[in-house]
């Protein structure tokens, strides 16, 4: 099953993201669950990272919110907000 995580930043923590955004890329890379997309949510800017959003794939939703408890951007307490939710895709138009 597909599903979907949104987390947003807490305010003005930029640079906690930044200080540890290696070890988050590597954690994802190594994750026992599929991340089919992922990346940072943005400011009205373009630039200024606000969140991230992650389109998974698991077998339940509580193999996803463990998979997003071991997130090192969770253990370090980045996050003000996580929602995750099941997703049904019904129109994927990448080619």
């Amino acid at each position: 099953m597909f599903y979907v995580i949104h987390a947003f930043d807490k305010t003005g923590h930029a640079h906690t993201r930044l200080a540890h955004y290696a070890d988050h890329k590597a954690y994802l890379s190594g994750a026992s669950i599929k991340t089919l997309i992922s990346g940072p949510l943005l400011d009205d800017d373009g630039e200024t990272m606000i969140g991230s959003f992650f389109l998974v794939e698991a077998d339940s939703k509580d193999d996803v919110v463990a998979f997003n408890e071991r997130d090192p951007f969770a253990k370090i307490g980045l996050w003000q907000s996580v929602s995750i939710h099941a997703f049904n895709k019904r129109v994927d138009n990448r080619d």
